[in-house]
């Protein structure tokens, strides 16, 4: 009896130690100023992403076609420029006309996929796409999500000890609340990303009223197909985006001077 409420007291301490751990690691983004928690470092978030560039990339068709990698490199340096211009980015036109999407990696590594040039039809349009991935970036949006993850699951580790759940059981529960608690969280990224991106793109000349205009192109190309439902999905729907975006844009026009 006594080495058992040892063993619960000693497993309750290491619950209370968890949030203290995780608050010495609260940054805060840029743009919005909201505190975010990063167990990792930005160097190991870097290796992490490079490492996964390559493999993409590896298993990629990259686009030769001059005139689109000169204007992906064009804006991405513009908006580069003015979120974080010591960083070294690069940037990747991968010729997929079937995919309309981009994405980032830690470390500055973007790529962008040829079926979504058709939907940003010009360089302000193209500045939407790009400002919200610089952003998640620059806010370093990939080790917080596996942060996140790293302390549910150790939370849940430390519960599962203190209750006498078995490893089955707590790795299996534990899939479920994690899945649960990160999905909406990806929402509030995605959401961030693109309040960031309007900015960046605002300050990098671009107007940040095409961000609108993307996003009802955006979600008359979705027409017809089928969708997760927002509270089952990572990303917000095109109308949420939409409504968000409207909210933002007095706050991006201070920013915004023609070039």
């Amino acid at each position: 009896m006594e080495i058992t409420r040892a063993l619960r007291r000693s497993s309750l301490l290491a619950l209370l130690a968890v949030p203290l751990a995780l608050a010495v690691a609260c940054e805060t983004v840029p743009v919005t100023g909201r505190s975010q928690l990063n167990v990792l470092s930005e160097a190991e978030e870097t290796k992490l992403g490079a490492e996964a560039y390559t493999q993409v990339l590896s298993k990629s068709k990259v686009s030769t076609e001059p005139a689109s990698n000169e204007m992906v490199r064009r804006v991405g340096s513009r908006i580069a420029a003015v979120a974080d211009p010591n960083r070294q980015w690069e940037y990747k036109l991968i010729d997929d006309p079937q995919t309309a999407n981009a994405f980032a990696l830690p470390g500055g590594k973007i790529a962008v996929y040829t079926g979504i040039l058709p939907i940003t039809r010009d360089e302000a349009g193209l500045a939407v796409v790009l400002g919200h991935e610089v952003a998640h970036v620059t806010a370093r949006h990939s080790g917080e999500r596996m942060s996140q993850q790293i302390a549910a699951q150790a939370g849940l580790g430390v519960i599962g000890g203190v209750l006498g759940a078995s490893p089955q059981t707590t790795e299996s529960l534990g899939g479920i609340v994690v899945s649960g608690l990160l999905l909406p969280f990806g929402r509030r990224q995605e959401s961030e990303a693109d309040h960031i991106g309007l900015v960046y793109m605002a300050k990098a000349g671009y107007d940040p009223r095409a961000a609108r205009e993307l996003w009802v192109r955006m979600a008359e190309a979705s027409k017809g197909r089928s969708k997760t439902p927002e509270f089952l999905s990572t990303h917000p729907s095109e109308e949420t985006r939409i409504k968000q975006i409207e909210g933002w844009l007095p706050e991006a026009l201070q920013h915004y001077k023609p070039r």
